[in-house]
């Protein structure tokens, strides 16, 4: 069968799909973004950027010029496109728990656009089963359509780079939709591992989860240095200079974002709740914003002061405040502090956020919370909190 278009991306104007695309149309495909939200369908048309990502703007002008990408709100896209990737992953709900059928509520109302030929590519997170579970679920409807899972280990702000650099993890629930997925990603990169579908799902929540924990540890370590008032950030520094052992010891901070928490809960659930570590990791950096605010209150007393809070997105030099820990040091501030300011220089669409010189003026104190380098040049003598020691200031409090 014919198609018109190479690659249609659903959910593809997002975090994961844009960047895909892009990278999907610079090697020449034709490519459409699917997504039912019309704004930023709009948007991306129109030549913008709905989020950061380095690299990305000038990707985008150069492929809509050329005409390889467009994105749409019609459905009827995925019928005329060869290999459909599906960026909607697993989410857990409010007890942490994973909403397996999340995936297959997304795909059940676009199975009327599948057709004989078609390759459908699950690419974000997924609890294991999953993809197995889809398979079924489209087998159902009697055509010949192939099934892989090939999921995303991009960092945000990085992803063109890295769809290009690291190696592409393909599987498939049959040897054709493992050759015709490592087909479509060998357009991106040289390097790919084939595993089996519960394999790949795996491998991809264990890659979150070993980032989950090695913050974890690294929080901890921060949380015994400072309560003994030495620089964790010095003692690192020893550690991992020249000494290639130690060389992936993080620095302390924050550890949130859209993936990491979720992806470790998911394997705890997959492991009927016997994933200690995780679980322990959790306590490390959920605790995080706690265990600042409890140092703060046994030098000031807040409840008259200003507090100023620097960095509201999840991770330094993003604009992406999803599952970021400073909106949960926020809410803890609101009811200890007499009053919370909110800076960010990326950060959008948050009517709360002020301007950074309004922040430092107003507050009694400031908590940097999202490490931007925008804030290495702070000049204030106000007292700051530094969880990352981005200026240098050594013991926390």
């Amino acid at each position: 069968m014919q198609f018109e278009h190479d690659v249609v991306v659903v959910g593809g104007c997002g975090h994961v799909g844009l960047p895909l695309g892009l990278a999907f149309a610079e090697t020449g495909l034709d490519v459409v973004l699917y997504d039912t939200n019309t704004a930023v369908v709009n948007v991306v048309n129109g030549g913008t950027m709905p989020f950061a990502e380095v690299g990305a703007p000038d990707a985008l002008t150069r492929v809509l010029a050329a005409g390889r990408l467009r994105a749409s709100t019609d459905a009827a896209v995925i019928d005329k496109s060869e290999h459909i990737v599906i960026v909607v992953g697993t989410p857990v709900d409010r007890y942490m728990s994973p909403d397996v059928e999340a995936v297959a509520r997304v795909i059940t109302p676009l199975t009327d656009h599948l057709r004989d030929g078609h390759l459908v590519v699950l690419r974000s997170t997924v609890y294991p089963g999953v993809t197995k579970r889809v398979a079924r679920l489209i087998g159902m409807l009697g055509r010949d359509i192939d099934v892989s899972f090939c999921p995303e280990r991009i960092a945000e702000g990085h992803a063109l780079t890295e769809l290009r650099s690291l190696p592409q993890i393909i599987s498939g629930t049959t040897p054709r939709a493992v050759q015709r997925a490592d087909t479509l990603f060998r357009g991106l990169t040289q390097e790919t591992v084939e595993l089996e579908p519960e394999e790949a799902e795996l491998a991809k929540l264990f890659t979150n989860s070993w980032r989950y924990l090695k913050f974890a540890v690294a929080n901890q370590l921060f949380m015994i240095a400072n309560d003994n008032g030495l620089d964790y950030e010095r003692i690192r520094h020893a550690v991992t200079f020249h000494y290639p052992r130690a060389a992936d010891l993080p620095g302390a901070g924050l550890a949130a974002g859209p993936c990491l928490l979720k992806d470790t809960m998911q394997i705890t659930a997959f492991a009927e709740n016997r994933f200690t570590l995780g679980h322990a990791a959790v306590m490390v950096n959920e605790g995080l914003p706690l265990y600042v605010l409890g140092k703060l209150e046994q030098r000031f007393d807040l409840t008259p002061l200003t507090v100023g809070v620097l960095g509201m997105a999840f991770k330094a030099e993003s604009d992406d405040p999803r599952s970021s820990l400073s909106y949960k040091m926020k809410r803890i501030l609101i009811g200890k502090a007499g009053r919370v300011l909110c800076s960010d220089p990326y950060v959008t669409g948050d009517p709360d956020i002020v301007p950074l010189d309004t922040v430092v003026a107003e507050s009694d104190l400031l908590i940097i919370a999202a490490p931007h380098r925008h804030y290495a040049e702070l000049r204030t003598t106000k007292p700051v909190v530094d969880i990352t020691n981005l200026l240098g200031n050594g013991v926390l409090v």
